[in-house]
């Protein structure tokens, strides 16, 4: 016997109620297995009355029968209503008495009913992806930067546009972290990406000379290994170099690349700078269609949903930091809780976008085949250098194979909308 009661749009809660000849049934067997193992004085194991083994471990007892029968009889309810909790249940009333039925009540989060609209009507803003000659020539600029060489100058000081050759010593100034040691690090003085007490110390070194200063990197400065830390720099300038330039010529595009004329190179270019704007404005507009397809359609969302969202999010940060550099121990001294709440409304939009564009899925008739789900592995295993049968076995290990799917074929939604919007 059960009953059950609506709390909001994403959670239920039911009442559930075990009869007691079942609960007594559970409770005998849980009994005998406990009277098989128990070892207590004066009883020898697989001998201990089972009285004697209801009074010495009531607790235990109650806490197996309730672990066999809570999760089994929750499930049975909510299939023969129909519902799919997308939580965990909470459960909580509970009660549990000899010879009589075991009642609880179990709170659980499930899908909205999502009625999506205006779909039909979003439309793209067309992007203008016209590539302008200067376009072209601050491209050109940039390939010649790559393939710029560097030459010794006289001995002279260091003058803004140099790049000073150094070996330098970082000693932070705090009991944290260790002392940082680089024997050949380059410097440009005056650079836009050089930290300007680094300019600012070393201009008018010559080599051979040291410089000693202090710096205060800002909280949030790009390598997060020296955000908001202070170092004692000890740098000994061994050479200066000044950078020298290519012509650009057809002799620098047939070194650049298989181009046989600099015309034929800057037309290349320009192919691919169109190719990237085109990418970009795409990009861009159909991140405009979801927000405008998330601002048309209100519903509530599971919780569940969203901290699972914020979990993925946190986890995708934390493995950028660590790919930054930082440390394990630095990441254990963050403020999760904090960082948690900053990532929630971001989490809240994703799981909506999600919902919408999986409902929209249904509406189209828009499918994922198993091809395009083995092209994803097969790109996936590429970029891991692993085999595709050793990175489809993992996903299936890990439940991953329908969230690659789902993801796909929100993808191919979208793509859908950006198309019809065009």
């Amino acid at each position: 016997m059960s009953a059950a009661e609506t709390k909001n749009d994403c959670t239920r809660e039911i009442e559930v109620e075990i009869p007691a000849d079942i609960v007594a049934r559970e409770t005998s067997g849980v009994i005998e297995r406990f009277q098989k193992h128990a070892r207590l004085p004066g009883f020898r194991t697989g001998k201990v009355p089972a009285s004697v083994v209801r009074q010495r471990f009531p607790e235990d007892i109650r806490s197996e029968v309730v672990e066999a029968l809570v999760p089994r009889y929750f499930r049975q309810e909510v299939e023969k209503r129909g519902l799919q909790p997308v939580s965990q249940p909470r459960v909580s009333d509970l009660h549990l008495a000899d010879g009589e039925p075991l009642r609880f009540k179990a709170s659980f989060e499930v899908m909205p009913e999502i009625l999506v609209s205006g779909y039909e009507e979003l439309r793209a803003e067309k992007a203008d992806i016209n590539v302008s000659d200067q376009e072209v020539e601050e491209a050109l600029g940039r390939l010649r930067e790559q393939q710029a060489t560097y030459s010794a100058v006289d001995d002279r000081e260091l003058r803004n546009g140099d790049f000073a050759q150094v070996a330098l010593v970082g000693r932070p100034q705090s009991d944290e972290g260790k002392p940082v040691t680089m024997d050949d690090v380059v410097v440009e003085i005056g650079g836009a990406n050089t930290v300007r007490d680094f300019s600012d110390n070393l201009r008018g070194a010559r080599p051979g000379e040291e410089r000693r200063f202090d710096v205060a990197y800002p909280d949030d400065f790009s390598d997060q290994r020296l955000a908001g830390k202070k170092f004692a720099y000890a740098i000994t300038v061994r050479a200066i170099k000044q950078k020298i330039l290519p012509e650009l010529n057809d002799d620098f595009a047939k070194a650049a690349g298989e181009f046989q004329s600099l015309e034929e190179l800057r037309a290349k270019v320009r192919e691919q700078l169109e190719a990237d704007k085109k990418r970009a404005a795409e990009h861009a507009a159909k991140d405009k269609l979801v927000e405008e397809l998330v601002r048309r359609n209100d519903f509530p969302i599971p919780e569940a949903l969203v901290d699972r969202q914020v979990d993925v999010r946190l986890e995708r940060g934390l493995r950028a930091l660590a790919a930054q550099g930082m440390r394990t121990e630095d990441m254990k001294k963050m403020d999760f809780s904090r960082l948690r709440a900053g990532q929630r409304e971001a989490a809240l939009r994703e799981v909506k976008a999600s919902l919408l564009l999986e409902k929209i899925a249904d509406l189209e008739n828009i499918e994922v085949s198993d091809q395009e789900v083995e092209q994803e592995i097969a790109a996936l295993a590429k970029q891991m250098q692993q085999t595709p049968e050793g990175v489809r076995a993992r996903l299936t290990r890990d439940g991953a194979l329908d969230r690659i799917r789902s993801r796909i074929r929100n993808e191919k939604t979208l793509d859908f909308l950006y198309r019809r919007s065009a």
